[in-house]
């Protein structure tokens, strides 16, 4: 394997969801190189769909505040998209299970610490204080395929990040209440809710990040199909 392919693959494996950032600035011109960089994704006759919004300043705080708001109080919203299957199949059931034993057990949380849980869950809503926000959109009129699309767009920009030494964690929370994103950033009603990103330096002292959660095993997702 080639030095560069080494490198290739260490990248893909050490990259994981970052949830505590250090407040030291990203520069704009570094946040829109991995933009641009993430552009290169695949996307079906060349359509790139999806737009990655940046918040900052007060209309951040007021995001942060009316999402918080919105979850404390129990307010459930229309999503505008099915992002789990329905029901759970118990097999990914047992999975969603494990990946939150491994977030919690990294803080020290309990199963039963219903109050920890919830404050680590609040800070979704905030971006988990990151440097950079961002809302990712869609039009939608778009169709499964351009969530595949923007979903590479979006994992390219996560990978762009971590190559520069940044950290990130896209916030499917968010999705949970497209009406207040929209009201709060003034969104036309065609722009549907993807996610949301954190991104910055990781905080490399923060135990959050040290959470790792275990991939399928390949037999579990691959076959070969001959005659």
């Amino acid at each position: 394997m080639s030095p560069e392919s080494q490198a290739h693959e260490a990248l893909l494996t050490a990259r994981r969801s970052m949830r505590a950032y250090l407040q030291q600035p990203v520069p704009d011109v570094l946040l829109q190189s991995l933009l641009i960089q993430a552009r290169r994704a695949p996307s079906g006759a060349n359509l790139q769909p999806g737009h990655f919004l940046q918040v900052r300043g007060g209309l951040r705080q007021a995001l942060s505040q009316a999402l918080l708001a919105d979850w404390q109080a129990g307010a459930p919203e229309q999503e505008d998209y099915a992002y789990f299957p329905r029901p759970m199949p118990m097999g990914l059931r047992k999975r969603q299970a494990a990946s939150a034993q491994a977030l919690y057990g990294a803080l020290g949380v309990a199963r039963d610490d219903r109050a920890g849980r919830d404050a680590q869950f609040a800070r979704n809503y905030r971006f988990f204080d990151a440097p950079v926000a961002l809302v990712v959109t869609i039009d939608q009129r778009f169709g499964a395929g351009g969530y595949m699309d923007l979903g590479m767009s979006l994992y390219g920009l996560q990978l762009a990040a971590a190559a520069a030494g940044l950290g990130s964690c896209a916030i499917g929370a968010l999705a949970s209440y497209p009406q207040t994103v929209r009201r709060v950033l003034g969104l036309a009603s065609s722009e549907h809710i993807v996610c949301g990103l954190a991104l910055g330096w990781p905080d490399p002292e923060a135990a959050v990040n040290r959470t790792c959660t275990e991939r399928a095993a390949l037999a579990d997702y691959f076959r070969v199909l001959e005659s």
